[in-house]
């Protein structure tokens, strides 16, 4: 492509980038994990449409700075090449005149972008970037551009978020004030946190559509997919058995294909943040990637979707979105967040950072029968006791509760609370 070809796109992206009404956005809490004076790339990565160019151009518009935009994402530039770099840097000089920052959205869309990111720090332009795929962001971040990066990861909006984009008081203790909580809730666990999903009135069309550009473009076309229909299958029976553990032979069984198909496909998918993935927690690291389950990145993607067949499940449901709530926490500190299963117990979830386990969670929707909040209480303190550990919560949906027992304190919690208090 010439600079020419360039003109047009760059001259249209432009007037979307410095027109774009920005009143009224819900403030989140990566904008401040964005360093604008720092000279190492600043890389936003997640699930499409998780609002990463939203975060980023907001950030630049807040600061006054100089600052240029490109979005990939964008069908004119489908075929751009590493050839074609530096000619769409000319246009951006063109169009913008001198900008001292310059941000690169879905930039894994371009092959060889790191060369050209690498080129562009050492001329002192500070650089954010997005991207959607976690193994091709992650591999060449690594052989590219290794301590020259600074890597923030954005999900979907949390509950408090979604909470304030509400404008319900987080904070109240009125009757009313907690039902209303608790009904968005509700809301928030059958509905999700896509950004723009807030303001469609057909979601399903919506979640199909982001699906479709997932599978499709960012997989299917990617990686040359050979079998495209089984991936569509297996990515309908992944997110119809989300929170369950993952077994690859047994899903190869029921698709017709092998072992290695399913885990490859499997592995696509959550590259692509469609899929999360929580492993077995143990002490020995061979262990610990023998046993995985499954979740989705948003509850939208439930069953927004269609020939679907999932309920409401709103145990499973709160499970996910703790989960990923946890993810969210967990990683701005550099912890992971496992589950444990045995033949004695089995726990949620695990916090641990550096080989100790710091917090230990149950999710349980309803725990006022007797029997599920005796197995939910006794699965938590076989799990002190093996793993060590005094931080002991129960999230619910509604209910409150503090146990004393064996010398254990355990925290039962409305997941209202929970969710958005850090």
């Amino acid at each position: 492509m010439t600079t020419q070809d360039f003109l047009p796109i760059v001259t249209e992206q432009r007037e979307e980038f410095l027109h774009e009404d920005m009143t009224g956005l819900c403030p989140r809490q990566e904008e401040e994990q964005i360093n604008l004076k720092s000279k190492l790339a600043q890389v936003v990565i997640g699930v499409r449409r998780s609002g990463k160019s939203t975060l980023c151009r907001k950030v630049l518009r807040k600061s006054g700075v100089r600052a240029a935009y490109v979005n990939f994402d964008d069908e004119r530039l489908e075929n751009v090449g590493r050839e074609d770099l530096n000619t769409l840097l000319e246009a951006l000089y063109f169009v913008y005149g001198d900008f001292d920052y310059l941000l690169l959205d879905e930039v894994q869309n371009v092959d060889g972008w790191p060369l050209f990111v690498n080129r562009l720090l050492r001329q002192n332009i500070h650089l954010l970037v997005t991207g959607s795929n976690a193994k091709l962001l992650s591999n060449e971040l690594t052989t590219h551009l290794t301590g020259r990066h600074h890597k923030i990861t954005l999900y979907p909006f949390s509950f408090a978020e979604y909470a304030t984009v509400k404008q319900l008081d987080s904070r109240s203790l009125t009757t009313k004030g907690q039902a209303k909580l608790e009904r968005a809730l509700y809301d928030y666990l059958l509905q999700g946190g896509f950004p723009e999903l807030m303001n469609e009135s057909d979601g399903q069309d919506y979640i199909m559509g982001l699906l479709d550009a997932i599978v499709k473009r960012d997989i299917t076309k990617r990686f040359n997919v050979r079998y495209p229909e089984i991936l569509q299958r297996l990515t309908t029976y992944l997110i119809d058995t989300f929170a369950q553990e993952y077994n690859a032979t047994t899903i190869a069984g029921l698709l017709g294909v092998s072992d290695h198909t399913v885990t490859t496909y499997c592995n696509y998918l959550q590259e692509a943040f469609l899929l999360l993935s929580a492993h077995k927690f143990s002490y020995k690291s061979r262990n610990r990637i023998r046993g995985e389950k499954l979740y989705v990145v948003d509850n939208a993607l439930i069953s927004n979707r269609t020939n679907t067949f999932s309920p409401e499940n709103l145990g499973w449901r709160l499970e996910n979105a703790v989960f990923v709530e946890l993810l969210h926490r967990a990683g701005r500190r550099y912890a992971d967040v496992f589950y444990y299963r045995d033949r004695n117990f089995e726990i949620d979830f695990l916090v641990a950072k550096g080989g100790v386990v710091e917090e230990l969670y149950q999710v349980c929707y309803d725990i006022s029968n007797e029997k599920t909040r005796k197995r939910e209480i006794k699965s938590l303190l076989l799990g002190a006791q093996a793993f060590h550990c005094q931080n002991l919560t129960i999230i619910t949906f509604s209910q409150t509760e503090t146990v004393l027992q064996d010398g254990y304190t355990i925290n039962i919690i409305p997941a209202t609370r929970w969710l958005i208090q850090e």
